[in-house]
C-alpha cells in the first residue's frame, strides 16, 4: 500500500527506520516537475534503504512512496514523460549509483545522458520531465518520517519553511527565541529572505505594536538621527513639527534594522542609550521618551570585522548578538528550489499559478542556475518568464540572457561526451531512420514543423510529438 505525499506526511513500514538524530544523512530531494510545478517537492531519506524504483505513477494525485520488500522502495511520481519503471536507485559498497531501466525517455545526470552513474552530492538528475536532487551526506536532524513533503512541512511562521534540515533547525530555534526580548541578528546575503525572518520573529512574539522595517543603508547620514529618534519642532533649518521618528513608532512592537552596519559611530552610539535605558531622546529635546521595543538587526557584512577596524562599536555589538542566524544563499538550498517556485507562484499569480508549464530545458536552467542575488532575483526573473510566456509554457527563451547562457551550457545537446550514437543507441531502427528524415526535413524547411508534416503526410501535432520523443531542437534548424 502506497503513502502519498500530502498534507499528513507519510510514514514508512517498519523496514525503513526514520534517520538518526544526529549526523550525515543520504537523501533523495524530488524537486520539480514541469508540468505540474506546484506538486509539492519532498525529501526522502536513504538510511537504511537499499534500492528506489522510480517511475511513472499511476494516479494524478502527487508523488507516492511504496514499499517493495525490506529496504526496496518505490518512489511514483505523476509525470507522463517518464515509463513505468524508469531508473533505479542502489546502494553500491557504500556510494549510490543511478541505473536507466531502459526508460522510454532516458536518464540525465547533471544534464548528461547515462545508463550508470555513481552519484555525487547535489548531483541533478532527471527523468522524463522531473528533476531530483541527490545528496550524499545532508548534515542536521532528519526528523519525523523518513518521507518528508513540502505540503505537510510545519511552517512555524510565514516564510520559513525549507526541505534542508539544518535550516529547520535554525528556524526551530529563531521560533524559540521569538516570544522573548532577546536580540536577534540575522545574517545573510542581499536577497537571503532577512526581512521575511524578521517579519516571521514578530508574528511569533505576538507583541502589540508594529513591526517597522529601517534600511539603515538608504538612510541620509546627515538625517539618520533625526529619522530614527525624532525631533522636536525648531530642532534644526526645515524643522516645522514634532516628529516620533521611527524608534517610536515601533513603541511595544519590533524595530528591524536592514545592514545595521552601514549606520554612523554618532548613530549608534545614541541606539546603545536606548537598547541600556528603553528611551529615545529626539534631536532638540531636553528630556528622553520612554520607549519599549524588541530589536531585531540584519546585515550582509561582518560585524567583528568592522569592529576591529573601528567602524562598528563593540559595545553595541554585544548588545544585539543575543541570537544570531546564518539564512544561506540560494546556491546553498538548492533542494528547496521546487518549494519556493511553487510559493512564489501561488502567492503572486493565484488564478494562473495551476496552469503554468515549463520546458525542460527551462526547467533544468532554473535549478542549475547559481542565483547570486538569490531569492529576490529568483521572483523577479520567475515572474517575468510567466508573463512573458503567455499561455504558453516557459522556455529558456523567456529568461534574462545570463540564466540562458548557463541553460545553454547544461541543454543535453551542447554538453561535451554526449554523441548522437549515444542517443542512437536508445532508439529502434525504426526510430533512428524516423529521426534522421525529420531531421533532413526540418533542415530543408527551415524548422517549419506544417511544412514537415505535409511532406510527411502527417498531422502536425504527430510530428511534435515525435519531435519531443526523439529531443530534437527545432532552434537548431531556424535562421
Amino acid at each position: 500500500m502506497g503513502n502519498s505525499i500530502g498534507s499528513q506526511g507519510a510514514t514508512l513500514s517498519r523496514h525503513v527506520k526514520p534517520s538518526p538524530a544526529s549526523g550525515v544523512h543520504p537523501c533523495l530531494f524530488f524537486a520539480f516537475q514541469c508540468e505540474l510545478p506546484l506538486t509539492p517537492s519532498g525529501r526522502l531519506s536513504l538510511d537504511e534503504v537499499e534500492s528506489v524504483e522510480i517511475g511513472r505513477s499511476s494516479e494524478a494525485s502527487g508523488v507516492r512512496v511504496e514499499q517493495l520488500s525490506g529496504g526496496q522502495l518505490a518512489l511514483r511520481i505523476p509525470d507522463s514523460w517518464m515509463s513505468s519503471s524508469h531508473a533505479v536507485l542502489r546502494r553500491v559498497l557504500g556510494s549510490w549509483v543511478i541505473e536507466d531501466a531502459k526508460s522510454k525517455n532516458g536518464t540525465l545526470v547533471n544534464g548528461q545522458w547515462t545508463d550508470r552513474a555513481e552519484l555525487s552530492d547535489g548531483d541533478l538528475i532527471e527523468l522524463g520531465h522531473s528533476f531530483f536532487f541527490f545528496r550524499s551526506a545532508l548534515g542536521g536532524p532528519a526528523k519525523g518520517p523518513a518521507l518528508v513533503s513540502a505540503e505537510g512541512l510545519r511552517e512555524v511562521a510565514d516564510g520559513l519553511a525549507t526541505l534542508v534540515p539544518s535550516l529547520g533547525e535554525e528556524f526551530d530555534k529563531l521560533e524559540a527565541i521569538a516570544p522573548s526580548s532577546v536580540s536577534v541578528v540575522i545574517r545573510g546575503e542581499s536577497g537571503t529572505g532577512k526581512e521575511v525572518a524578521a517579519a516571521a520573529i514578530h508574528q511569533l512574539s505576538r507583541r502589540s505594536g508594529p513591526f517597522v522595517a529601517v534600511n539603515c543603508g538608504g538612510l541620509s547620514r546627515a538625517l539618520v538621527e533625526s529619522e530614527l529618534f525624532g525631533y522636536r519642532k525648531g530642532a534644526f533649518s526645515g524643522a516645522e513639527e514634532d516628529r516620533m521618528g521611527l524608534i517610536r513608532t515601533a513603541d511595544r512592537g519590533t524595530l528591524f534594522l536592514d545592514e545595521i552596519g552601514d549606520l554612523p559611530l554618532s548613530a549608534q552610539a545614541v541606539l546603545l542609550r536606548v537598547l541600556q535605558q528603553g528611551e529615545v531622546l529626539p534631536v532638540g529635546a531636553n528630556r528622553p521618551v520612554k520607549v519599549d521595543v524588541r530589536l531585531l538587526a540584519a546585515t550582509h557584512r561582518d560585524l567583528d570585522a568592522l569592529v576591529e577596524k573601528s567602524e562598528f562599536r563593540a559595545d553595541l555589538l554585544a548588545r544585539i548578538s543575543g541570537f544570531t542566524v546564518l539564512l544561506p544563499p540560494l546556491r546553498q538550498r538548492r533542494e528547496d528550489l521546487g518549494l519556493l517556485i511553487g510559493r512564489l507562484l501561488t502567492r503572486e499569480m493565484p488564478h494562473r499559478a495551476g496552469q503554468v508549464k515549463f520546458s525542460s530545458d527551462a526547467a533544468r536552467a532554473l535549478l542549475a542556475y547559481p542565483w547570486p542575488l538569490n531569492i529576490r532575483e529568483l521572483e523577479k526573473c520567475l515572474l517575468t518568464a510567466v508573463l512573458l510566456a503567455r499561455t504558453g509554457p516557459v522556455e529558456l527563451a523567456h529568461f534574462p540572457e545570463s540564466v540562458r547562457e548557463l541553460g545553454a551550457k547544461k541543454a543535453w545537446q551542447r554538453l561535451g561526451g554526449l554523441s548522437e550514437d549515444r542517443e542512437s543507441g536508445r532508439l529502434s531502427e525504426v526510430d533512428r531512420q524516423r529521426r534522421e528524415e525529420i531531421r533532413a526535413l526540418l533542415k530543408q524547411h527551415a524548422g517549419n514543423v506544417t511544412a514537415v508534416a505535409q511532406a510527411l503526410g502527417k498531422a502536425r501535432t504527430q510530428v511534435q510529438r515525435w519531435i519531443k520523443r526523439y529531443r530534437i531542437d527545432l532552434k537548431d534548424f531556424r535562421g
